[in-house]
């Protein structure tokens, strides 16, 4: 329990991408590490964890710090920080990843994540949600060139590992896109832009980022029939991986060790449970949810998931899911049935009886916060009896891992929630004030109990304890910010979400948070005062169909008319595209449309698909293709903007120089991409890398954004992703080299006055300076999306 967390982490993206970076791994890096000695002793190298499917998890226990200070270990850790930098590769801690799994999620499914900070489970939410989808799009893509009498270009590896996958699935209506969707939810909005920034690297135009409160989660509308009652989304799936006290998480946060109290575990109960109930009532008819917690404690674990299944009606309603089958080779033990309850001064007490005895007798001195629901539950028959020992707890010592606790759950039938106020009773119900809001229940916090920590120097993707607390500000600003009330009517049934009933659903969106209930200190009509720590963000406004730059933008890159048109948003008041032009898919419209305006706390949703660029000729357009939508819109772009590469040193020519020159005979040097790069118009490409079978050709596909200018070429990549690019396929991690500065840095000739006449006119374009600034591979403030320029929270990627 005292021996140091092993490292671990995952291979991220869709499943033939993750298996090609996997395949580096073993058969470079892993023999490197099998050598290496360290105080005399060979390392252990990282290993794959056993249950985690096609071995895209692995684990390694040499520590963080010998990596990255010992010499052996330099391009191992250069490997592990250019692929974690550019998304492939992400680091969870092992038991983070196993909600995610049980949850099983087929592509066209609605999925919620309740609680969803800092976000490494929904990463995996997302990747699964888009399980096949290149492969199926590619499918689609060679059905269609073969009704049009042409040939497609071999799939590569990477997407052939994919079509099983596409096979068994039934997601085929939007051209093979996936038609389903992912919102990850938070309730405090600067974690919420964490949660962004770990999502935004997947480019998923299926995942919407909101800001409130899990336990009143807003209803969403949907598109019901004209003359018939609303109707509101059901999803899928659901993950509750909710806050908690966090005492599993002993080995990577030794603070738990002294400053655990029973208090921890009561004060979170009764907001667990009511963030269970809300999650089983906006879920469909035989959909799941799982509950998670990083507690061993079962009041924050059998208890809520007894007590939240009573107040749904039982278990003719909702069954817990028998998982003992499920990821072979994850040890694991069976769920409490039986536990005793520990009051603030440390005594036991075997049942709710026993406490309701001393009551009567001694009175309720010491007895806290202990509540009937909290004790293990009384069945009348065998047929009541709930089967506890069906859910699933991980013990540290088992696998070496942190400690964890998971349910899944499934709806039977449409569920009427019993309210709070039911016949549970407890020993006392204190009124809730902020500052006990914000401390986990108790109205002195313990001594050392972090808020929802960030990402720190160690973690790529923390995966602390989620905490109730104010997270990224002070307590004396908490302490005196209003906080707005809140009545939750858990007696909303699914009729009445699904539309059936003609009244009025549950918990609908507000224009500002809440976090408080049942306390007479708060009155619906109490004015309310905005945090000063809540940004204001942008709208989402969708753009026209036959909006005049959308024609441009579609003509200039002959983008197919099969690929949708009215989807594209922007986030800016006017409604016009400025300076970026999102894409979300269908599902995602529809929401942000139909919520607009009605309190949905809306933080992210689109996938960044064009930038504005300045350009020169008068036919260029003006809009490049962002490299994060690249892959969406690539498979429909039209032949007059394709550049197409076969060769491994024209593509690493490519990656080590920036803008090498096209114009004064420079297109001689780039191999068999000159003369198509030569003769193209000024603009943004597609350079499609296409398979061969020669020697010096490339398994697997790829396509990178490409910008050509009066006299140059640049690959539009981050640096970061350059560098990912050499490493990964040529092994090399030299300096880039930037031709423009050379350019620069040029003494000028003495060649007489400068005319229009006397310099060179290429492609039609007017003349333009030799230096002229292409649309760089750095982080350029302009080139921000109107919803980062203010808004985001900064968060570097840490060296592993």
């Amino acid at each position: 329990m005292r021996k140091e967390l092993p490292n671990s982490f995952r291979f991220a993206g869709s499943k033939g991408h993750a298996l090609a970076v996997q395949q580096r791994l073993i058969d470079t890096y892993i023999p490197e590490i099998t050598a290496v000695k360290f105080n005399g002793q060979l390392v252990e190298p990282p290993k794959p964890i056993s249950w985690y499917p096609e071995q895209l998890a692995w684990s390694m226990t040499t520590p963080k710090q010998v990596i990255r200070k010992f010499p052996p270990f330099a391009s191992f850790q250069k490997f592990l920080v250019s692929e974690t930098s550019v998304g492939n590769i992400s680091r969870q801690e092992v038991v983070s990843m196993i909600p995610p799994l049980l949850m099983d999620i087929k592509p066209g499914m609605t999925v919620l994540d309740l609680c969803a900070a800092p976000g490494s489970k929904s990463a995996q939410l997302a990747e699964m949600v888009h399980g096949g989808e290149e492969a199926r799009v590619r499918k689609v893509l060679h059905e269609i060139a073969a009704q049009q009498g042409r040939e497609m270009s071999p799939n590569g590896k990477e997407i052939e590992a994919e079509n099983s996958l596409a096979e068994t699935e039934d997601d085929w209506s939007d051209d093979g896109r996936s038609t389903g969707l992912l919102i990850a939810n938070d309730i405090d909005n600067r974690r919420a832009h964490m949660l962004v920034h770990q999502v935004k690297r997947l480019n998923s135009p299926n995942l919407i980022v909101t800001n409130h409160d899990a336990t009143m989660f807003p209803s969403i509308e949907i598109e019901s029939e004209p003359g018939k009652p609303k109707k509101y989304l059901k999803f899928d799936r659901i993950l509750a991986d909710v806050p908690c006290s966090g005492d599993g998480t002993c080995r990577k946060n030794p603070g738990v060790w002294k400053d655990w109290t029973p208090g921890n575990g009561l004060g979170l109960h009764a907001m667990q449970v009511r963030i269970l109930v809300r999650a089983l009532q906006m879920l469909k008819v035989g959909g799941r949810v799982v509950y998670s917690t990083c507690s061993l404690n079962p009041v924050e674990n059998e208890a809520v998931i007894s007590s939240s299944i009573e107040r749904c009606g039982g278990l003719s309603n909702v069954r817990i899911v028998d998982c003992s089958d499920a990821l072979p080779g994850l040890k694991r033990k069976p769920g409490l049935t039986k536990w005793k309850m520990m009051d603030k001064t440390g005594r036991f007490w075997d049942s709710w009886k026993d406490v309701e005895e001393e009551k009567q007798t001694k009175g309720e001195e010491g007895l806290g916060r202990l509540a009937e629901a909290m004790f293990p539950p009384i069945a009348s028959s065998e047929e009541d009896r709930v089967p506890l020992e069906r859910c699933i707890r991980v013990y540290p010592h088992l696998q070496d891992t942190g400690g964890f606790f998971i349910t899944v759950l499934e709806k039977l039938s449409e569920i009427k929630a019993r309210p709070e106020s039911g016949p549970k009773k407890s020993v006392s119900t204190p009124i809730p004030t902020p500052s006990a809001m914000q401390n986990n229940g108790n109205e002195t916090p313990p001594p050392a109990s972090p808020s929802k920590r960030g990402l720190d120097e160690d973690d790529e993707i923390s995966t602390s304890p989620k905490r109730l607390k104010t997270g990224g500000i002070s307590q004396e600003e908490a302490d005196t910010e209003q906080v707005e009330p809140k009545d939750i009517p858990l007696e909303t049934t699914d009729a009445e979400m699904a539309g059936t009933e003609d009244i009025t659903p549950g918990p609908k969106a507000e224009n500002t948070p809440s976090e408080a209930k049942d306390s007479p200190r708060f009155k619906s009509d109490q004015p309310f005062k905005k945090k000063s720590n809540q940004p204001q963000e942008e709208p989402f406004k969708y753009l026209d169909p036959n909006h005049e730059e959308l024609v441009r933008i579609y003509d200039f890159y002959g983008i197919s008319p099969r690929f949708p048109r009215d989807r594209w948003m922007v986030r800016n008041a006017t409604g016009q595209p400025v300076k970026a032009i999102y894409y979300t898919s269908a599902l995602a419209r529809e929401i942000l449309t139909r919520m607009e305006g009605k309190g949905m706390k809306f933080v992210h949703c689109g996938v960044k698909m064009f930038m504005k660029q300045d350009a020169q000729g008068q036919d260029t357009c003006r809009w490049r293709i962002q490299s994060d939508g690249l892959p969406i819109i690539e498979p429909w772009v039209g032949e007059k903007r394709i550049v197409r590469l076969y060769k491994r040193e024209t593509l690493r020519k490519l990656l080590i120089e920036m803008f090498p020159r096209v114009g004064r005979e420079g297109w001689r040097d780039l191999g068999e991409i000159g003369e198509r790069v030569r003769d193209i118009p000024m603009g943004c490409c597609v350079l499609r890398v296409e398979t061969s079978d020669n020697e010096d050709g490339f398994k697997d596909r790829m396509v990178l954004p490409l910008w050509r200018s009066m006299s140059s070429l640049n690959l539009m990549l981050p640096k970061e992703e350059r560098k990912a690019l050499l490493l990964r396929l040529y092994n090399d991690d030299s300096p880039l080299i930037d031709h423009s500065k050379e350019r620069f840095n040029k003494p000028k000739e003495d060649t007489g006055p400068s005319t229009p006449e006397s310099k060179p006119i290429e492609n039609g374009a007017a003349p333009a300076s030799e230096n002229m600034a292409d649309p760089a591979s750095t982080n350029n403030p302009a080139d921000k999306g109107d919803d980062e320029m203010d808004n985001g929270v900064e968060v570097g990627v840490p060296a592993l």
